[in-house]
């Protein structure tokens, strides 16, 4: 569920007109809801109440320091992947206690300034790694807890770009070698290994692969017990998917209801990294229409959005809906008589942030890229040197703006002019 929705001819995102925000801020802009960014994490948190867990948001999905803090006032931790996001997380107020560090190619200097914060574990990628922390820790006098990330080669049925729990990707440790390092683990001094981490992937709309992953990481828990080492957290990871087009994804509930009876059991500390279902459908961008331009074989809606302020259908063909702020009538004059592809201005053949959509639409017109809070403005670019978008977040029936829209003087303020 989500906070955007018509009223009368208008679409409003909780109280507020969308096309009074574009007028106000400008175009492209992103609006979020918050209203429905806190529902979406207070889910997670009712579904797994019965194990107490901390729930990590995952700030590679949306990073904006005013998001984050509305979550961290909420009770959530945050699940991290570069210095860039630590410095955010503590601009946040987020406690270093409630931080796990993910991210196959942690530098050394990460790493340290991770340590002096004394932020809760690092989850491992792989054995250089792990023999990387441990000198560091070493070095820095400190003892530091490490959660290892197994890959339990799953299947999760999603995009193979968002693909990350196979043999053949990047991520995490097989669990061959994890049983090793958790039989050796006194090869690594300055490390409490207290975790196993596992994330197989992005918009994961079935229960099965979360399942297949989990028990097979509580068959080598049941092994290791065996043998007197003790396993004290178990972070199951993110995923979930939303709805952005006909998707019939998981309830938390139901996710919940499934995996619950695994994890009841064996007295775990449960961690899990929500991004996309908890900001994914808080969001939209909003773009303005440029130009209607027919010729013989197509029409195109071009936009002032573009793929550098939303790459995911240029990227994945991701499917976002797209709407009108406001709703018009046939009488008004805007007769659809075929499809059009929404295009932007990027000079490139794959910007596009929708084809083939029947839009009652005319030049001047605001339209809503809806699902957008997601790794929308996160993946944004500066490409063909256009300025990033502003962001704005709705309370109710205010709208506050978290980031200023960026200028030709940004584009240009780190460059060196010889």
């Amino acid at each position: 569920m989500h906070y955007f929705k018509l009223k009368g001819k208008y679409l409003y995102c909780e109280d507020v007109q969308v096309e009074d925000l574009a007028k106000r801020f400008g175009t492209p802009l992103y609006v979020y809801s918050q209203r429905t960014l806190r529902e979406h994490f207070d889910k997670i948190k009712k579904a797994f109440k019965a194990v107490s867990p901390l729930i990590c948001y995952s700030v590679k999905a949306n990073s904006n320091i005013s998001i984050l803090k509305s979550l961290v006032s909420r009770g959530a931790g945050l699940d991290i992947v570069s210095a860039g996001e630590l410095y955010r997380a503590m601009r946040a107020g987020c406690s270093p206690k409630k931080i796990v560090y993910a991210s196959v190619g942690k530098t050394a200097e990460e790493i340290k300034q991770a340590i002096k914060l004394g932020i809760l574990m690092f989850n491992v990628e792989s054995l250089s790694e792990l023999a990387q922390i441990n000198a560091i820790a070493g070095n820095l006098g400190k003892k530091v807890d490490v959660a290892l990330r197994i890959n339990p080669d799953i299947n999760p049925k999603t995009h193979k770009y968002i693909t990350t729990g196979r043999k053949e990707t990047k991520f995490g440790i097989e669990i061959g070698s994890a049983r090793k390092v958790f039989l050796k683990r006194d090869n690594y001094p300055n490390l409490n290994i207290v975790g196993v981490h596992i994330h197989i992937g992005s918009q994961i709309i079935q229960v099965g692969p979360f399942i297949k992953a989990i028990k097979k990481i509580l068959k080598l828990f049941k092994e290791l017990n065996k043998k007197n080492i003790k396993i004290t957290y178990f972070n199951i990871g993110g995923g979930l998917g939303i709805i952005y087009d006909r998707e019939k994804p998981q309830t938390a509930q139901e996710f919940s209801g499934k995996a619950l009876p695994f994890l009841k059991e064996k007295g775990l500390k449960i961690i899990l990294e929500p991004g996309r279902f908890i900001v994914g459908n808080a969001g939209i961008l909003v773009t303005k229409v440029l130009y209607i331009k027919e010729n013989p074989s197509k029409r195109f809606i071009v936009v002032d959005a573009a793929m550098n302020d939303l790459i995911r259908p240029a990227l994945y063909g991701a499917y976002h809906k797209i709407v009108p702020a406001k709703k018009v009538t046939r009488s008004q004059g805007y007769k659809v008589t075929r499809k059009a592809d929404v295009v932007g201005p990027v000079c490139e053949s794959g910007d596009f942030l929708g084809k083939d959509r029947k839009l009652d639409v005319a030049e001047g017109d605001f339209l809503a890229v809806m699902g957008a809070g997601a790794y929308s403005f996160s993946m944004s670019s500066n490409y063909n040197s256009r300025p990033k978008a502003a962001e704005v977040l709705v309370k109710k029936n205010r709208a506050y703006l978290i980031r200023k829209r960026e200028d030709c003087r940004d584009l240009v303020g780190k460059e060196i002019l010889l």
